[in-house]
């Protein structure tokens, strides 16, 4: 691999970072929004589903115990 010159590097690392499309205030509240609805529906169905394994599991022991 070549040795790059430190300020060769930096210009390139400058070109790149011009390239980046960063999010508008908008989008970005948007998503966060999202992933908090996502996150609460899935502790709403990791719930759910405990529950369910938890009753099951209690009538199951209930039946032999």
């Amino acid at each position: 691999m070549a040795i790059t010159n430190p300020l060769q590097f930096i210009q390139q690392t400058r070109a790149e970072i011009a390239k980046v499309v960063w999010p508008t205030r908008r989008e970005v509240m948007l998503t966060t929004v999202m992933v908090f609805i996502m996150a609460a529906l899935t502790a709403i169905f990791f719930s759910l589903v405990d529950m369910g394994i938890r009753a099951g599991l209690t009538a199951l022991l209930g039946m032999f115990g």
